[in-house]
């Protein structure tokens, strides 16, 4: 019986790879790239000739039996493009399979690209909120954001070049313009950047220079008097419901007094509500 490697891969610089993880690429009997291409260029440098095989969003349905039927003879390696398989890649679909399957799994750490921003970005690193990539639709978006307006933990997210000064526009409509923020570039590249400063001016700096790369969004998270507003919603919004009032209103209400978001109040109020 094999055991499936879920192995961490550079964001970036080639040389950030584990010997571990090399010495498990080399052993495998296959190795499940998201893409062939990327993979077989870490691989050409490193000399490995482990055979590859796909897998990744559009054909996981088809592979997964593949990689189960190898594993009854031998280890298999799980990669992504870059970074650890799993986030935002069909990745987890596969961990679960193989557990499911009752064949061993182990894990090779390695580089993480909103680990590495959340580092380099200056923010607080104690709590911190992963939302993965930003909703493409404008609605979404905003919907997101008021969602996670009373947060304290610091967010991160990714986002796409052709669409981050539209996302930091809405996301000072929302939050302010006054909140901190990070933008990471193209991490451990040749052309890596770091912008940081309030919305305001992370917005001002990409409006006048358009990003180009992977990206990585890290935002500061509510202020503890923030927090504190929305115990004060909360504890208000149920006052009224026992009184009467429907849990929406009472929401709307409690949020108006508060400068709050109303639907962090109602998803709160909700379930508790007669």
């Amino acid at each position: 019986m094999g055991t499936l490697f879920v192995v961490g891969t550079p964001i970036g610089n080639l040389r950030d790879i584990t010997l571990r993880a090399l010495e498990v690429l080399r052993s495998v009997s296959l190795i499940a790239a998201e893409d062939t291409r990327v993979t077989r260029k870490l691989l050409a440098h490193y000399d490995i000739h482990t055979p590859l095989t796909s897998y990744f969003e559009h054909n996981k349905l088809q592979k997964v039996d593949v990689i189960l039927r190898t594993l009854a003879e031998g280890d298999v390696a799980l990669v992504s493009d870059a970074g650890m398989p799993g986030i935002n890649d069909p990745g987890y679909e596969l961990i679960q399979a193989v557990i499911r399957a009752g064949y061993p799994l182990r894990v090779v750490p390695g580089p993480s690209a909103p680990i590495a921003a959340l580092v380099i970005s200056g923010l607080p690193t104690d709590r911190f909120l992963y939302l993965g990539y930003v909703p493409r639709r404008s609605g979404e978006r905003r919907r997101l954001f008021q969602d996670v307006r009373d947060v304290q933990p610091t967010l991160l997210f990714l986002e796409v070049p052709h669409r981050l000064v539209a996302t930091l526009e809405e996301a000072m409509a929302v939050w302010g313009p006054e909140r901190r923020c990070a933008v990471a570039r193209e991490l451990t590249k040749v052309h890596e950047e770091v912008v940081r400063g309030t919305l305001a001016d992370v917005y001002a700096h990409f409006q006048a220079h358009p990003p180009r790369g992977e990206l990585v969004w890290v935002v500061e998270g509510a202020r503890e008097s923030q927090g504190e507003a929305l115990t004060q919603a909360y504890a208000l919004a149920e006052t009224l419901i026992r009184e009467g009032m429907s849990p929406s209103r009472a929401a709307r209400v409690a949020a108006q007094a508060f400068d709050v978001s109303r639907r962090a109040v109602y998803e709160k109020v909700k379930d508790g509500a007669p």
